[in-house]
């Protein structure tokens, strides 16, 4: 249209054909959309209109004239003849969130992959053909709604992510099989995950956890991408526009199992490598000469090399760091010589032994293009003026030619090489002005050689890591390298590798299994984290099945040693055990408990550990519809149901099998939204006695919300405008406790069991200082290292462990109470102190035997909370104040006991006073105070016994304010005392009449002078 003004806005090479160049542009008005079509690498172009606004254009990867074009709106178009003519696909498709198929995974070329949001607004995993994308055409690949911007697909692996309240789960399919959950390690609690590389099937990643802000770890996976790893911790990430993140670390082409990365300490960045996938991370040495020959200053330890990391924006342009898989061990890379990377420094250095050594060429940044297998190196500045001069080098960078690539001086915008990595070929396109046309400029080296080489213009170098080793990644591998005389091409025939020699298996080839991690003092040896129990089944485990325990090591993947050190050959072969449903679930889809009379629910049940497939699942609905079900939770088969009539329902789940039960409970409301609540209260509690139970709700900022408390089976909640409530359970035994939260249509729930006993004791515990920074702060985490102290102490002392539960409380210091619960089986005679459990379990934490381990083999002691608190003096009162044990109550210690027997007939009106005298008294072996309950505001304290008659108590003193509570009597007094008549005769003779009389213990403190023993 002559007088028109086109503004090109973007322009697309094909990855497969680079001869094939489509420009996108618009009448200046943006009225008229139209596409620019060159197949002979931009020499000549071919006009195409197009009725709408293409945001991106996105090649096939393997068939050159398919394409695909994503608008702003959400809508996607399909081409099959490099855009002259295109079909509507779908609607309300994510922007970056489409996929062609992959070939060897995928089993149709023209499958695209997209995800899209639904009418309801949720987000979808869908594939179709390009052929008939309708809304009916749609296959969903995902069951169930996907979080937003969370699809990747890449090479022989899909992710997704689902977000429940404030929990997200990752996903990942293996070449196109059943989504799995992600296993990261339990508390790594991902802020977000960033897909790093996907290549020789193992997923490298980078994942936030709970406590990062600026930084990121590394994992690396199993070959299904399940199971991660640790590999290296805080490695830098910056944030981009549109919530776009970068995370320093470069996978090097051209050798397998090289990457580079940028890790953040203490506010100081330093660049390290690794030769074997992670295994083994070392910081870059530092260059002995610099660019004009003369030696630095830079000595290691104190002085490395430093690279920076970051990605091009421009596709057409290398980033900062330049490697090519035709050109292995060739890496060149902007950055600076100190003890951290400095932002503002990009010397350009480059090494041709894949990092081993390396040389300072430019004192600026520049563009790198390799061409003929790294046979040549072009640079060109990276500069916003206008250029018309480019260097090369022949032999790897040790010396550069000038050469003027035109008359005119150019903006840069591209470098461009013609297909094949034996090319000579390059393209620098650009402009003259902002306001003029492309200039593109084509330059051909093929003069600068006369002929083709031969084997004798090679030589060849062994790969070595920075300590001189050899074998890396169970092999020593040798490679081509042109002679620096030889001018010659390298051709199309060029082949790098030259020898490879399997070496045998040692100590670095191999890396941590899932739940273990490396000791930071042991390099060699990974440790179990608390939370791993490493012979426990996998989930997927069934009867008649067998497993594999793990050893801590796995081999690094593709690793080809051979013979030698096996780390994994100790690992067991165990029988799949009949195991009974743990962690039974029950929701409704949708996450609503909270719905209106006449809506259509659907129940899910979940059942977390246990056998399925022989396991019986009763549903009870609450409103009289009942059924039982079998393999409930494998074949999801929907409990769907209706409640016509509003009111409170109790929805509950019966799992059983040979092997055990479970049950879960939840309450719908038949009558919008809180995220989530999580109620806290101590699992062990006195009967009769006042217990705080607290709920947490989230968002911490939400408002009017109304608490619905159920104790036991009682269908009559409690209701309270507080999150927290007081509370007393008269009877012993297991206890539900459930709390709702509703704000509006929503409402939220948690439940937990509370064991309720006559008598137990409680020791505080802390742990050395070291965990709080281990601490997330959430109920899971610490449930997980009280069940660990709880396992070591019982191992340790022979309790057994069903008598011992460790709780640890919130928030910071960590700090946690040991609770010691009556045995189920009482001995037939109880004399005084008859529990001898206490003296071993204070012995165990005396003698620093209770630890265990964390993150990289730190070791984390647990110890008494007070740990001068182990022995009683019977002449120190003081030092009885200062005990941290105490009984179910929770109560203080008591400083000495005297045990006096009261006898009171009241035929005669008289009163025996006796001391109870036992070998247990001793000072130098006394208990410490763990069998009294004492309560707070009283001086002395009592055991009364009495007559299986009488059940009036009665005293010899006056009961007043400074008067203790009794206490449990029944743990000090000999059983044939209990069983006595007392004011029976001798020779079976009776008294005047059957007496009414009690038997007293009595506690005493000395107020004259609390620093005396009490008198004999």
């Amino acid at each position: 249209m002559p007088g028109t003004t086109i503004v090109v806005t973007s322009f697309y090479i094909c990855p497969t054909n680079k001869k094939k160049v489509v420009l996108v542009g618009s009448s200046i008005n943006e009225r008229d959309q139209m596409l620019f079509i060159s197949t002979d690498e931009g020499s000549s172009f071919q006009r195409q209109s197009i009725a709408f606004t293409p945001d991106t254009l996105v090649f096939h990867p393997k068939e050159e004239d398919k394409l695909l074009a994503y608008c702003k709106e959400g809508r996607v178009f399909a081409s099959t003849d490099l855009g002259r003519k295109w079909n509507l696909l779908q609607e309300r498709v994510t922007k970056d969130r489409i996929f062609w198929s992959l070939s060897g995974v995928d089993v149709d070329p023209d499958l695209v992959h997209m995800e899209m949001q639904d009418t309801s607004g949720g987000y979808l995993y869908v594939t179709c053909l390009i052929q008939n994308c309708s809304d009916k055409m749609v296959t969903a690949q995902f069951l169930g709604k996907i979080d937003h911007n969370s699809l990747v697909v890449q090479d022989d692996y899909i992710f997704v992510k689902v977000t429940t309240g404030n929990r997200t789960k990752h996903y990942v399919s293996y070449r196109r099989t059943e989504f799995v959950q992600m296993r990261f390690p339990k508390y790594a609690l991902p802020k977000d995950v960033q897909i790093v590389s996907t290549d020789e099937n193992q997923v490298f990643l980078a994942l936030q956890e709970w406590y990062q802000s600026d930084t990121y770890n590394l994992y690396q996976s199993d070959p299904q991408g399940v199971y991660y790893s640790i590999v290296l911790e805080n490695v830098r990430s910056t944030k981009q526009p549109e919530e776009n993140v970068l995370i320093d670390i470069l996978e090097v082409r051209g050798i397998k199992g090289v990457f580079l990365a940028n890790q953040k300490t203490d506010g100081k960045v330093v660049t390290l490598i690794t030769y074997n996938k992670g295994r083994d991370w070392e910081p870059l040495a530092p260059p002995t000469t610099d660019m004009n020959g003369k030696p630095v200053s830079c000595k290691a330890p104190d002085c490395h090399l430093h690279l920076h990391l970051r990605w091009a924006d421009n596709p057409y342009v290398s980033g900062t760091v330049h490697t090519k898989d035709s050109a292995p061990g060739l890496i060149m890379g902007a950055g600076n010589l100190g003890s951290k990377l400095v932002e503002y420094k990009e010397e350009m250095y480059i090494t041709s032994d894949c990092g081993k050594t390396w040389r300072q060429v430019f004192e600026e940044e520049h563009h790198i293009l390799y061409l003929d297998h790294g046979g040549v190196i072009v640079a060109i500045k990276d500069t916003s003026i206008p250029l018309k001069i480019l260097k090369f080098s022949i032999d790897e960078g040790q010396t550069w030619t000038v050469h003027n690539f035109t008359s005119t001086s150019v903006f840069v915008d591209g470098l461009l090489s013609e297909p094949g990595d034996e090319t000579l070929v390059m393209t620098v396109f650009g402009h003259i002005s902002y306001r003029s046309d492309w200039e593109l400029v084509k330059v051909d080296f093929r003069q600068s050689f006369p002929r083709q080489c031969t084997e004798s213009d090679y030589d060849s170098w062994l790969l070595t890591d920075l300590q001189g080793e050899k074998c890396i990644m169970g092999q020593e591998r040798s490679f081509r390298k042109r002679k620096d005389t030889a001018f010659c091409i390298k051709g199309k025939s060029y082949t790098s590798a030259l020898v490879t020699k399997p070496c045998q298996c040692a100590e670095r080839d191999f890396n941590c299994d899932y739940g273990f991690e490396r000791s930071q003092k042991e390099g060699d040896r990974c440790f179990a984290d608390f939370w791993h129990d490493p012979d426990s089944p996998p989930e997927d485990c069934h009867l008649g099945q067998t497993y594999e325990s793990t050893t801590g090591y796995r081999k690094v993947i593709l690793n080809a040693c051979e013979g030698g050190l096996n780390k994994q050959q100790s690992a067991k072969q165990h029988n799949c055990p009949l195991l009974p449903p743990r962690g039974l679930w029950v929701g409704i889809k949708g996450q609503m408990l909270a719905v209106v009379p006449g809506d259509d629910i659907t129940f899910i049940v979940h059942q977390e550990q246990g056998d399925t497939s022989s396991t019986k699942y009763q549903v009870d609905l609450g409103d009289g519809v009942r059924a039982i079900y079998q393999n409930l939770t494998v074949t999801d088969e929907p409990i769907q149901h209706r409640y016509e009539k509003p009111g409170i329902y109790r929805v509950t789940v019966k799992a059983e099998n040979m092997a055990g039960h479970d049950e879960a409970t939840m309450y719908i409301q038949v009558t919008a939204p809180l995220q989530e609540v999580h109620l806290e209260v101590v699992p062990i509690a006195e009967r009769n006695q006042e217990v705080n139970l607290s709920a947490i709700v989230l968002p911490t900022e939400a408002n009017l919300t109304v608490f619905y408390w159920w104790i036991g089976d009682n269908l009559q909640p409690t209701l309270t405008l507080q999150s927290s409530l007081l509370t007393r359970f008269p009877e012993t035994g297991e206890v539900s406790v459930t709390v709702q939260a509703s704000n509006g249509r929503s409402m939220v729930q948690d439940t937990r069991t509370v064991q309720v006993y006559d008598n137990f004791q409680v020791i505080p515990l802390s742990f050395s200082r070291n965990l709080d920074h281990f601490n997330p702060n959430i109920p899971e985490w610490r449930e997980d290292i009280g069940q660990v102290v709880t396992k070591i102490l019982a191992k340790i002392t022979g309790v057994p462990q069903e008598s011992l539960v460790t709780v640890v409380k919130p928030d910071l210091p960590t700090t946690a109470d040991l609770y010691i619960l009556p045995l189920n089986s009482k001995p037939a005679k109880r004399n005084l102190f008859v529990d001898k459990r206490i003296p071993a379990i204070i012995q165990a934490f005396n003698d620093h035997n209770v630890s265990f381990v964390v993150r990289g083999g730190l070791q984390v002691l647990v110890m008494l909370a007070d740990p001068n608190a182990g022995l009683i003096a019977n002449d120190s009162a003081a030092a009885a104040a200062e005990t941290g044990y105490h009984g179910a109550a929770g109560g203080p210690g008591i400083w000495a006991l005297a045990v006096i027997f009261l006898i009171s007939i009241i035929a005669t009106g008289s009163f025996i006073l006796y001391k109870f005298k036992s070998p247990w008294l001793r000072t130098e072996d006394a208990y410490p105070p763990l069998f009294f309950r004492k309560l707070p505001g009283s001086r002395n304290v009592y055991a009364q016994m009495h007559n299986e008659k009488e059940q009036e108590m009665t005293s010899p003193v006056n009961h007043s304010e400074d008067t203790q509570h009794i206490i449990q009597g029944e743990e000090f007094i000999d059983d044939d005392l209990d069983s006595q008549t007392l004011g029976a005769e001798p020779g079976g003779g009776t008294s005047r009449s059957t007496p009414s009389f009690s038997l007293s213990v009595f506690l005493l403190e000395d107020e004259r002078d609390s620093a005396s023993p009490p008198r004999p």
